[in-house]
């Protein structure tokens, strides 16, 4: 069954990664997934790194690796601003595991220093998403 479309943008600090209608938008925000149809409430979330889906049809899904940001719903709109939006195919997964092993480094390094744990922290979640994207194929 076919759902009402709806204007999505997907901006990055680089431009735009994707502007255009959909069907439904999937992603993880700070709470857990959500998925988001036309005439949604108004939302505002904040975004974790995961496999962003934008069903363009039923049987057409745009994927890409998103990195975290921010969401924004209302007036048949979903904006999502994140620091990446990278297309699965284009991920290297041997440079993903030595992001990802450098980050472990720099964590056992940080000691008591919370703003760079911090950093380090979402610099490892989000080496863990994108690994697990590109590892899926």
């Amino acid at each position: 069954m076919a759902h009402r479309k709806f204007t999505v943008e997907v901006l990055t600090p680089e431009g735009e990664a994707f502007a255009g209608e959909v069907e439904m938008v999937s992603t993880r925000t700070t709470l857990g997934q959500i998925g988001i149809l036309a005439n949604h409430a108004p939302l505002l979330a904040t975004l974790e790194p995961t496999e962003l889906r934008l069903y363009t049809s039923e049987s057409q899904i745009l994927r890409f690796a998103q990195a975290e940001g921010y969401l924004q719903v209302g007036g048949n709109h979903a904006m999502l601003l994140v620091e990446e939006a990278v297309e699965p195919g284009s991920l290297d997964a041997a440079k993903l595991q030595a992001r990802l092993e450098e980050a472990e480094r720099e964590l056992d390094a940080a000691g008591d220093d919370t703003e760079k744990r911090r950093v380090v922290e979402r610099d490892k979640r989000r080496a863990q998403a994108f690994l697990q994207i590109a590892e899926a194929g």
